[in-house]
This record gives structure tokens, C-alpha cells and sequence, in this order.
């Protein structure tokens, strides 16, 4: 008993707190401690090294928030006590949770704590979509800016977007070349131009074969025409990479472009790791249809055990009459311009450069301008409008350039009355609600009708409106990428390192290139991608991306899967009730590879993924210098299965704790290799991919274990969604006050049915992403 093992000075010394907390902690808590957690905690026992009862002053116990932190989140997800060990009643479990919640981390359900979001910059994926949507540039920042630090999972955390001088100056160099890409020289009078997607190249006769895949070793020839609207000489300029080899190869061929039947050029092809080749020239083309033509001759061939090199067309950029006998205006010139060129009459002029700049750079400010600013960006134009040799353009392109350098644009600002006073919260104004908004659902600055809504103080009552116009706009699909890519890691999937050669067991680097190439990696990552934006866009439940029993698969895809009946390039739904291994994440290419290790599965690995990325429920730390599973092979004899391997290495006691938690779950994803590809037996013995979680439940395969994840877990996986969203749209990490937060998102997933879009409801409508608070 606690009162036996505490001096009573200890205990007298504890009538120095407000009565509530120490009373009810010793009436009402430590009876239940007691009862289900000192066989292990208490008295002496302190398994995990985590002791309940070992402290020396009752004031400072009942203040340790990373103490309780631990009990709160264990209790919360049944993972404590054991599921072999007698178990609080859900009254009981309520009553520990809710103590904590309100004596521990002093939680107000009514005015729960919106926390603080740091100051932060746009991210270069962020940057890349904001200037595409205020100038129609495409600009890959990818080949200008450094990876941007993650946090918490994500690479939009403000914590960690800190701004160094050098990358200050790549920002006011890409200030600079944006411009120049949005208003080139003589932007008024550009010629004519039309642009063809690689994919439209194809075969004569074998509409498979087209420009997204072309083997250097089978070549041939892609073609497609286009309608010509004048006579005249064309530049034509190919964007085209070289795919297929991981490392360098001898592996060449010849590729010959033309238009209209000249010649636009012909280059030797090799193994190039840039991720865009242009190839340019010109040619005289007639009006009417014309052909265009990519051909692709076999020349040296690879080594022995190097792999075949392939050809990718991007998309091929058609511009003329190059004699200025048509003119046309830039996207760009259009995007700013809005008028047209501007008017000689200086007054007028003066206008229309006041009229652009409020324009553009309330956009990109996200707020409304000041007139002092308007006044200096309207002298910058003024000023380089005047000097010899420039023009009006020219000032236009100086004046955005200036703001596309400035922190009110690189920087996502929330102005606050009080910043130093943590006691001090208040809502956010419409403006940042509006930038919140658009960058979570669009990864991009707000359009016009969100700011003009936020002018008339009339975006929060149309906030469900807004969200669902901004879903059904295709600027949506950033969000799919984005927290796809990052949550699941799914953009990880087209760099993770694998062996082809080793899990497919054959016998070169070239088979497995032609069994398993870069194709299928972009196809797994698009399986996820549209899982997810179906789910979101249909409003269909969110335990569906557990339980799903179809899937959406390209030919390709389904034939490395082992699915017939599919064909064509596009993806498609697919039923998977006859395919009941089949079906939401967890069985999924891209899951499976990037939880995998280069030559083998991992079911820690994947066992690490489930817990922390479906239930929210992460293991502890490994501890320093642990063997690997492969020491389990090293005695002789047959080689061990993965179970056979892991129950050696969990004979090791210090890896024992942490293997409770993942062993289960990673067996029972045992039936797939490392490339997602299904199996019974492995070297020769059929798969066991029973198991049981710590939680109690069982299952014997891995459409078992979904059901269970989806229906006996589904609140855990509720909240580990809903701290997984929340996160990536206010920036910051989930804290030990956004219980209450996450408690009303799960509470409202339950009461519709788990509908995906009310989370992003909910979200968009919850304290953290309403308001703020000042920093302690």
C-alpha cells in the first residue's frame, strides 16, 4: 500500500497542494494503481524500469507530465495492463484517464489549449506550388533548394524550416529566374506554342509501347501528329531521361527526332542520371497535320551484369512561326498582366502597375497590402520603366522578384497580439485561417475567393463550403501526395534500395531490372495515392484504408501482384474479393517495400510501421548495438525461417520488451516478400502468419489481422490518423494538450461512420487550427 511505503512527513508534506489533486490521488487513484499496475510498478517492482510508487515528494510527482504521459498513453490504448493480467473496467480506465487529463496536464475540454505554431518558411514543395499558381511558372525547386529537415514525420514543421544565408541567397536567385520564366524578353509577343506529352507518342500498331517506356535493347519507333495552324520554321525541344540502371553502364543507343519529316536532330543515348535531357532544333513545317516522330536504334549493348538502360519522353514543346508573324501572350503575361500591355500615358501606367502589385501581392502576402508598400513596388516599376533599354514589363519583373525574396512571402506569418504571453490566446484573424486553409488542402497560397472571403469576415461561417470547393479542385491532389508521401512514406518508394535480383532469386541484375523496374515503384506509389483520394473524395469511411477489399491497379501492377483480368496502362478499380490477401494499405507494394530491408522482408520493420503510423502506439527506443536477425542463421544447419530467426533474437533479453510490441504484427505480413509480391513457404516450410497483439486479440493470416485493425482497433487507429493530420496541417507536433483535441476528431469519426472528409472537417474547425497562443 502506498501509505505503508510512504513516510508519513512524505504524505503530511503532500497538504500543501490544492486538496483536489492530492485527495482524489490518494482516495481515487492509487486504489486503482494497486489493483491492476504495482504487481509490475510498485512495491518494489519496476519492470520496463518504470516505477510508480518511487518518489520522494508527492507535489512534484503529481506535476510530472512525461511520467503520467507514459501511463495516460499506455492505458488509453489497453496496451497496459497486459491482456493476460486482470483489467480495469471501461468505467475504471475512464475514471485514470480523465484524472490525468484534468489534475496531470490540467486539460479544459471547453477551452482547450491551441498551442503555438513556430514561424515558419514555405518548404521547397510549398515555394515550387505557390509560384506556379501566382505566375504559371513550373520551376523545380527539387534542382535549386536543399531537402527540407522533417519533423514529426512531415517536412512542413515550423521547428525545423530554419533559413540559412546561403539558402537566403538561392531564394533571391529563384526570385529572379521565376520572373524570368514567368515575363521572358518580349513576353508580350511570344510565339505560338504547344506542348505533347510523351505518353501521347506511340507504336504503329502497339499502343502499349509509348514514350513513358522505350528499352534502348528493343528500340523503334513512337509517333503522333498534331494540327499545324502555319507555315513557318518551329523549334521543337524534347525533355526526355534515361531510366533502368542503378549504376553505370556501357548500354547505349541512338535516338533520332523529327516533325514533319525533317530531321530535328539525333543524339547518342547512355546512362545519365539527370532528371530532365532536353534535346533541341529547328525545322520548316507546313500547315495542316503533321507527324511527329521519336525513333530509338539499339547501339552498344550492356556488359555482362550490367542492366538495359530505357528511355523516357517527358514531353516534346512545339513553338512557332519563329518570323513573329503570330504572336501569342505568355501564361505568365497573362497570369499578371491582366489588361493587356499598359497604357503610354504615364498617369494610366501608374494605375495599372498599382492595380498588378495589389493584385499579385495580396496573393502572395496572403493579406491585404499596406498603401506604404503598394507606393514603394510602384516605384520600383517607375523607376526601371525609365531606364534606358527597359520597358514597363521590366519593372513588373523587378517589383515581383522583390516580393517572391521577402519573408511576408517565404515566410508563413500569424500576427499576434500578445507573443510572449503563453496565458494569452486568441482566434486567428481570416486572413490566416484562409492561408491555414490553402496551404493544408492545396500545399499553395489562397485564391481569390478564400481572401475575398476573408475581407468580408465571412470565411468561417463558409468554411465547410470552401473545403469541399477546395477538394474538388485539383490543386487537391498536393494534399493526397503530400501526406501520403510522408505518412506512409509512399515517395519513398522510388528510392528505397532493394535487391530484385536477391528476392526474385535470379540470376542477374538484368532479370531482375526487367522483373522489377522503376515503373512498378511509381505504380505502387499510385496504388496508395488513389486509395487514399478515392476514400477522401467519396467520403467513404476511413478504416477502409485497412479494410478495403479492392484496390486501383494498372496492368503492369496487377500482373506483378498476381491479378488477372486487368489491362491497360491506366490505373482502374479492382475488386479484390476474390484476392482476400489482398486489399488497403497494409498489403500494398509500397508499404511492404519501404518496411523491408534490401534482401529480405523485415518484420520489425513493419511491425514498427503498424504501430507507429496505423495505431499510434510506437515502441521504445532500440537499445544501443543490437545484433541482427541474420546471427539467428549463423549455427549451421537449414536456414531459419524469419519467425524461427526472431524468436532467437528475442531470447536476448534486452530486445525482449521492444519485440512484445512489433513481433506480433510483422509475421502476420510474412506472406509478402520485400516487393509486396505474395508466397506460403519460404525455403521450403509453409509461412506461420499467426499472432496475437499486445492488446490480447488474435489472428492467424493477414486478412485476420486487418479485421482487427479495423474494427477492434479502429478508435486507436482513429487517433493515430487523426494526430497524423492534424500535425501536417497546423505544423507542429501533437502535444500532450491536444488530447482534447484529438478526442473530439475521433469522437466525430465515430458519430459519421469514420467519413474521412468530417476529419477534415474537424480539423479545420478545431482550437489548434482556429487559434493560437503566445510562447512561454
Amino acid at each position: 500500500m502506498l501509505a505503508r511505503l510512504l513516510p508519513l512527513a512524505l504524505l503530511a508534506a503532500g497538504s500543501a497542494l490544492p486538496a483536489a489533486p492530492a485527495d482524489s490521488y490518494k482516495s481515487e487513484i492509487v486504489p486503482l494503481l494497486e489493483t491492476y499496475c504495482f504487481s509490475c510498478h510498485g512495491e518494489g517492482v519496476a519492470k520496463g524500469k518504470f516505477s510508480m510508487d518511487e518518489f520522494k515528494d508527492l507535489s512534484t510527482h503529481l506535476s510530472d507530465r512525461e511520467h503520467w504521459m507514459h501511463i495516460w498513453r499506455n492505458v488509453r490504448s489497453q496496451v497496459m495492463p497486459p491482456f493476460d493480467e486482470d483489467q480495469p473496467t471501461p468505467d475504471e480506465r475512464r475514471k485514470l484517464m480523465t484524472w490525468i487529463e484534468k489534475e496531470v496536464f490540467k486539460l479544459d475540454a471547453a477551452n482547450p489549449d491551441p498551442g503555438r505554431v513556430t514561424i515558419r518558411r514555405l518548404n521547397r514543395t510549398e515555394y515550387q506550388n505557390a509560384v506556379f499558381d501566382l505566375l504559371g511558372v513550373e520551376y523545380d525547386t527539387k534542382e535549386v533548394f536543399p531537402a527540407d529537415d522533417t519533423g514529426y514525420g512531415f517536412d512542413n514543421i515550423g521547428d525545423v524550416l530554419s533559413i540559412s544565408p546561403l539558402l537566403m541567397e538561392k531564394y533571391i536567385t529563384a526570385a529572379e529566374e521565376v520572373v524570368a520564366l514567368a515575363l521572358p524578353k518580349g513576353a508580350a509577343a511570344q510565339v505560338p506554342r504547344i506542348d505533347i506529352e510523351g505518353k501521347d507518342f506511340t507504336a504503329p500498331g502497339d499502343p502499349k509501347t509509348t514514350g513513358r517506356w522505350l528499352p534502348f535493347a528493343k528500340g523503334g519507333k513512337l509517333s503522333v501528329s498534331r494540327d499545324i495552324a502555319w507555315d513557318g520554321d518551329y523549334q521543337v525541344q524534347v525533355e526526355y531521361a534515361i531510366k533502368g540502371a542503378t549504376e553505370a553502364t556501357v548500354h547505349e543507343a541512338v535516338m533520332t527526332v523529327k516533325a514533319g519529316g525533317a530531321e530535328v536532330g539525333e543524339v547518342s543515348l547512355g546512362w545519365d542520371q539527370r532528371r530532365v535531357i532536353e534535346l533541341t532544333g529547328k525545322v520548316p513545317l507546313k500547315k495542316g497535320k503533321q507527324a511527329f516522330e521519336i525513333s530509338l536504334a539499339p547501339a552498344r549493348q550492356p556488359a555482362d551484369g550490367e542492366e538495359e538502360l530505357n528511355l523516357v519522353v517527358h514531353r516534346v514543346i512545339l513553338q512557332g512561326p519563329l518570323d513573329g508573324s503570330q504572336r501569342e501572350y505568355s501564361k505568365g503575361y497573362r497570369m499578371i498582366l491582366v489588361d493587356g500591355p499598359a497604357p503610354e500615358e504615364e498617369g494610366a501606367r501608374d494605375r495599372y502597375a498599382r492595380k498588378i502589385m495589389r493584385s499579385f501581392v495580396s496573393r502572395a502576402f496572403r493579406k491585404p497590402l499596406d498603401d506604404s508598400t503598394i507606393d514603394r513596388l510602384v516605384d520600383i516599376v517607375k523607376e526601371v520603366d525609365k531606364q534606358p533599354g527597359k520597358e514597363f514589363e521590366d519593372g513588373i519583373k523587378q517589383a515581383i522578384a522583390t516580393c517572391l525574396a521577402s519573408p511576408r512571402f517565404l515566410f508563413r506569418v500569424e500576427i499576434q497580439p500578445e507573443p510572449n504571453n503563453p496565458g494569452k490566446i486568441v482566434p486567428l484573424d481570416d486572413y490566416s485561417i484562409a492561408s491555414r486553409l490553402s496551404f493544408f488542402l492545396w500545399g499553395s497560397v489562397p485564391d481569390d475567393e478564400l481572401l475575398s472571403l476573408a475581407f468580408n469576415n465571412k470565411l468561417r461561417p463558409n468554411l465547410r463550403e470552401q473545403i469541399d470547393r477546395m477538394l474538388a479542385d485539383p490543386r487537391s491532389s498536393r494534399l493526397v501526395e503530400n501526406f501520403i508521401g510522408q505518412w506512409l512514406q509512399a515517395r519513398d518508394v522510388e528510392s528505397v534500395p532493394v535487391s530484385a535480383k536477391d528476392i526474385l532469386g535470379l540470376g542477374s541484375n538484368r532479370d531482375a531490372a526487367r522483373a522489377f523496374d522503376v515503373r512498378l515503384r511509381a505504380d505502387m506509389r499510385r496504388e496508395t495515392e488513389l486509395l487514399f483520394d478515392f476514400i477522401l473524395r467519396k467520403n467513404r469511411p476511413a478504416e477502409e484504408l485497412i479494410s478495403a477489399r479492392y484496390s486501383f491497379l494498372n496492368e503492369r501492377l496487377a500482373k506483378f501482384y498476381g491479378i488477372a483480368g486487368v489491362t491497360g496502362e491506366e490505373f482502374q478499380p479492382v475488386d479484390l474479393t476474390e484476392h482476400p490477401e489482398r486489399g488497403g494499405l497494409l498489403t500494398q507494394g509500397s508499404v511492404l517495400m519501404v518496411t523491408s530491408n534490401p534482401t529480405r522482408t523485415s518484420p520489425v520493420k513493419r511491425g514498427l510501421f503498424v504501430l507507429d503510423n496505423l495505431l499510434g502506439t510506437p515502441a521504445p527506443p532500440a537499445p544501443p548495438d543490437v545484433p541482427p536477425l541474420e546471427e539467428a542463421a549463423a549455427a549451421g544447419g537449414p536456414p531459419p525461417t524469419m519467425r524461427q530467426m526472431m524468436e532467437i533474437h528475442r531470447k536476448n533479453p534486452d530486445c525482449r520488451g521492444c519485440h512484445q510490441r512489433m513481433d506480433p504484427i510483422g509475421p502476420g505480413l510474412e506472406n509478402f516478400n520485400a516487393l509486396g509480391q505474395f508466397r506460403t513457404n519460404e525455403h521450403g516450410k509453409k509461412i506461420d502468419t499467426g499472432g496475437q497483439l499486445l492488446t490480447g486479440e488474435k489472428f492467424s493470416n493477414v486478412a485476420e489481422l486487418k479485421e482487427v485493425l479495423a474494427t477492434k482497433r479502429r478508435e486507436d487507429f482513429y487517433r493515430c490518423l487523426s494526430e497524423k493530420l492534424l500535425t501536417y496541417a497546423i505544423g507542429r507536433g501533437v502535444e500532450y494538450y491536444d488530447a482534447t483535441t484529438i478526442d473530439q476528431l475521433v469522437e466525430r469519426l465515430e458519430k459519421n461512420d469514420g467519413k474521412l472528409r468530417e476529419l477534415i472537417y474537424g480539423i479545420a474547425e478545431s482550437a489548434p487550427f482556429q487559434k493560437r497562443r503566445g510562447d512561454d
